[in-house]
């Protein structure tokens, strides 16, 4: 999947399949994890949110099933 850089303190950069809902995310310590079933807007809420790290915290993390992808 193709991640975009973004500015941030811990997310390196995210990437979006909107075919299959798939957002990915790439921390800064390397870790990329897959999110499943996130919807467009969530995605698009993400993206222009001040803070990344706090936007996944808050409305992602333990809302929508993922795995370590790399």
């Amino acid at each position: 999947m193709i991640r975009d850089p973004v500015a941030s303190s811990t997310v390196v950069s995210i990437g979006y399949d909107q075919a299959t809902e798939t957002l990915e995310v790439e921390f800064l310590n390397g870790g990329v994890y897959q999110y499943y079933n996130v919807g467009q807007v969530v995605y698009d809420e993400f993206l222009t949110a001040p803070s990344k790290g706090q936007y996944l915290y808050l409305n992602i993390r333990n809302f929508y099933p993922y795995s370590r992808v790399g």
